[in-house]
């Protein structure tokens, strides 16, 4: 077991006789030999702080270990940190320690037991249990030991069994819940009565709706004293929602009080009316300002998502721009001359109303000028000031971030290379008709003094391993040049993949999206398997070690989800490929029963992925027995398909069309069942599901088809959108060229084309929108898209950051590096290898377009 510098480890050892310790992920289980727990019952919960956490554990260890109790606790003060920080799941905070009676008297003895030892401790509100008295124990029912259910999307869930022997999932929500079946143990039916009791400090207001949660606490919408004057509720728990140096929600929510309190009067700044304390979390009650935040008002507006903007078109985006930007620099002045900084300046803090009139939100971080320990610890990515300046500078650097990302929202990713601003002052004045100051005012903010690389060290293979020592992080890189070298782009792409390596690790070989640990290290998206995948179909070569890497992981953890993209499939895929035959059948085999309960349509995570690989498996292998399983999704999917397509409202509730989540996936699967059988009827049914997706679309102004978001941005992507849309409608069209779905692709080409895309990755970025489009214009070679992909490859540079001397890109929402296929470098490496050779598969199962197969 490791020992990390914060750990509890020195609490509890040496381990007792009789004693047996495991470490699992976060959690340090101790068991005792020869004691046999139930698999589920009600278990016991203790809540802890940062400062009492060791006393809470050593009293709990004490106890436990003197009467053979089972129990588990988190491994360091880091873990707890975290488990409480302001944006984790708030069904998990609060869980510090968790204890496993065997039965009812042991329950109540423990609880009755510690509630005397830990009475004066304070700790969390457990949102999902039910308190015992007042002190830090809080009871639930749920498993003891995992067990697993498959839901109809394929994923392991942990379960619980009904009296019957039916599993069925565990309730992990933030509210208390008690199975039907269960009986509540007598010693909580005081508790449980006395928490569905009115409180005496009854709640004064009516809550219309919840506009935002976090751990600390929720924003609501609701009418001041049962009135008719809607004001904005804002809530803190205490000792939850912590900053990464302990701060709790409370502490903030003081803050925010004390500097609204010195800002009355300041127009743009939300009037207190009060603060109260209902139960045990605080409030403030301010006046309801109404308006769209800044970046949703952004995502509405911004001229460069379009294919091609209009100069009039850009030059009536800057005069709005410019005023909002305005407003904003008076009312933070305005703050300042009030003795406050408001450290926390970002577009989702910002409000526009109708006639462009602004206001600021969210004063938790606000704070004295004349403070000399203000400087928060929480900051937005992208507008965060450097280290060393400190009041007003902070708020004049996100001021000066702000009037780049009004017009080019990429601030997140100067925190990978700071001199990138410079580049991007560039690409603005070239296409905005700015002022001239404006860049003189941005630049003389966020220029770096001196260039800023991110790296991480890890063994490295291969040709990596030469070059690592003899290059230097670029700050111009090959994307600047007037004519870049692709291919010598792609491989720096593979050197950078395979200098991020770290076999050494269990839980994941390269960096990736944070989905890698939920979905699993060695997934096709996210993990191993499509990095692996990746390099081999782009040049990069194979690589023995990472083959091993795979190998041993799917065997030591098997996935949980049958799913191509997100589980067994995409992985038996990818090791299929490069020869391991029997241990993709093996893999196959051992999900099998995972199939049966899916009802997930899609490519990514469903029936059309699966059904797809099945096929494959069947044709290279010749085997019937998988050829029969294709078939019997084939027809599972048809079934599914003729329900929702004869539903009034035509589908589901949800923005999913697309290639990965929407209708085009099983489409996909059609067209690739009628090759195979070349019964017609299968065409007939893709066109059906992909008329299904367009019915989703809508026209937009610059004469794209795209699909709608639920919070009403346009999507032209891979995954969600019309780009994966038009991949499979080009596929059907081959077939049947006289197909309905085939009059909407010039519109949807046309959507793979904007000028501007946020994101760089594969399935929601610029790569997939350029490998999408360099596969579509086999079909159609229009000067328009040639144009276009030109355009997307250049740009890519806008997002390319320097990783140990090669190029690598960010990963999903620009948060972080990431080698991945779905959001990061080996995505990007596969549609740049497809744009530039002009041949290939940008997607397993896509046509590859080589008329000689």
């Amino acid at each position: 077991m490791s020992s990390d510098a914060d750990s509890f480890d020195h609490v509890w050892r040496p381990l007792p006789m009789g004693w047996e310790c495991a470490r699992r992920d976060i959690w340090v289980t101790m068991s005792c030999r020869g004691r046999t727990l139930p698999r589920q019952g009600w278990k016991v919960h203790v809540s802890a702080r940062l400062d009492n956490a060791e006393r809470i554990l050593k009293a709990v260890c004490d106890y436990c270990f003197s009467r053979g109790i089972s129990f588990k606790f988190l491994h360091s003060k880091k873990i707890l940190l975290a488990r409480n920080a302001k944006y984790t799941p708030r069904e998990d905070s609060g869980k510090f320690v968790t204890i496993y009676p065997a039965d009812y008297a042991e329950l109540e003895r423990v609880l009755v037991d510690l509630t005397g030892e830990l009475a004066d401790e304070p700790g969390p509100y457990i949102l999902s249990d039910l308190r015992y008295g007042a002190g830090p124990l809080y009871v639930r029912y749920g498993a003891f030991t995992e067990r697993w259910l498959a839901t109809d999307r394929g994923r392991l869930v942990p379960a619980i069994e009904r009296p019957n022997g039916t599993l069925i999932p565990e309730q992990r929500t933030p509210v208390f819940s008690v199975p039907d079946w269960a009986e509540l143990p007598d010693v909580l039916v005081p508790h449980l009565a006395l928490r569905e009791l009115p409180h005496e400090s009854r709640f004064p207001h009516l809550v219309e709706h919840a506009l935002h949660f976090t751990n600390g606490g929720g924003v609501y919408l609701a009418k001041r004293d049962m009135g008719d004057e809607l004001v904005v509720l804002k809530e803190a728990r205490p000792y939850a929602g912590l900053d990464a140096d302990g701060t709790d929600a409370v502490a903030r929510l003081h803050r925010e009080r004390n500097s609204l309190e010195r800002l009355q009067g300041v127009t743009g700044v939300p009037i207190l009316h009060d603060w109260f304390t209902a139960w045990e979390h605080h409030y403030l009650m301010m006046e309801y300002l109404p308006g769209r935040r800044l970046d949703r008002w952004l995502a509405a507006q911004y001229p460069l998502t379009m294919c091609d903007s209009e100069q009039a078109d850009l030059a009536a985006y800057t005069r709005r721009a410019l005023g909002v930007l305005d407003q904003v620099e008076k009312l933070i002045r305005s703050i300042h001359e009030r003795g406050i900084v408001f450290a926390d300046l970002h577009p989702g803090n910002i409000l526009i109303a109708e006639d462009d009139t602004v206001s600021l939100v969210d004063f938790e971080l606000a704070f004295a000028i004349d403070e000399s320990d203000g400087r928060p610890v929480l900051a937005a990515p992208g507008f965060s000031a450097p280290d060393e300046r400190t009041g007003p500078a902070i708020d004049n650097y996100a001021l000066a971030a702000l009037r780049l990302h009004m017009f080019l929202p990429l601030t997140h990713m100067m925190r990978f290379q700071p001199d990138k601003v410079n580049l991007y002052m560039e690409a603005i004045q070239e296409r905005f008709p700015v002022p001239d100051e404006f860049g003189k005012v941005v630049l003389a903010e966020l220029a770096p003094t001196s260039g800023s690389v991110v790296g991480v060290p890890s063994q490295t293979t291969s040709r990596a391993r030469v070059n690592a020592g003899r290059r230097k992080a670029p700050t111009v890189s090959e994307f600047d040049s007037a004519q870049p070298d692709w291919h010598a782009i792609c491989g720096s792409l593979i050197d950078a993949i395979l200098l991020s390596a770290t076999p050494d690790r269990q839980d994941r070989l390269f960096p990736g999206d944070i989905e890698q640990f939920t979905a699993g290290g060695t997934c096709f998206a996210f993990g191993a398997a499509g990095v692996l995948h990746a390099l081999s179909t782009s040049g990069g070569g194979r690589y023995v070690e990472h083959e091993r890497w795979l190998l041993e992981s799917v065997r030591r953890d098997p996935p949980r989800r049958p799913g191509f993209y997100d589980g067994t499939h995409g992985i038996a895929y990818v090791l299929r490929d490069f020869g391991y035959v029997h241990e993709a059948v093996a893999l196959i085999e051992e999900s099998a029963p995972l199939v049966g309960p899916l009802r997930d349509h899609g490519l990514h995570s469903g029936l059309a992925g699966v059904g797809l690989n099945l096929l494959h498996f069947g044709q290279v292998m010749q085997s019937g027995t998988y050829l029969a399983q294709a078939m019997s999704i084939g027809d599972r999917l048809t079934e599914k398909l003729t329900v929702v397509a004869g539903r009034l409202d035509g589908r589901e509730p949800r923005a999913t069309a697309g290639l990965l989540h929407g209708w085009s996936g099983p489409g996909l699967f059609f067209v690739r069942l009628y090759e195979h059988t070349s019964d017609p009827s299968w065409l007939d049914m893709a066109a059906c599901a992909l008329q299904l997706d367009l019915d989703e679309c809508v026209a937009r102004p610059d004469g794209s088809l795209q699909v709608p978001s639920q919070d009403g941005r346009a999507l032209p992507h891979l995954d969600v959108g019309t780009a994966g849309i038009a991949l499979v409608v080009q596929e059907l069209v081959r077939h049947v060229p006289d197909t309905e779905c085939a009059i909407a692709l010039p519109a949807m080409r046309r959507a793979c084309c904007p000028e501007f895309v946020v994101q760089s990755g594969l399935f929601a970025g610029r790569a997939g929108l350029l490998g999408a489009l360099a596969m579509l214009q086999r079909g159609y070679a229009g000067l328009d898209g040639e144009r276009a992909l030109t355009r997307h490859l250049v740009r890519l540079g806008w997002h390319a950051v320097p990783y140990r001397g090669e190029l690598a890109f960010p990963g999903n929402k620009l948060l972080r590096l990431s080698m991945d296929f779905a959001t990061g470098t080996a995505g990007v490496l596969r549609a740049l290898t497809v744009a530039v050779d002009r041949s290939g598969a940008l997607l397993p199962f896509l046509d590859d377009g080589d008329s000689t197969k």
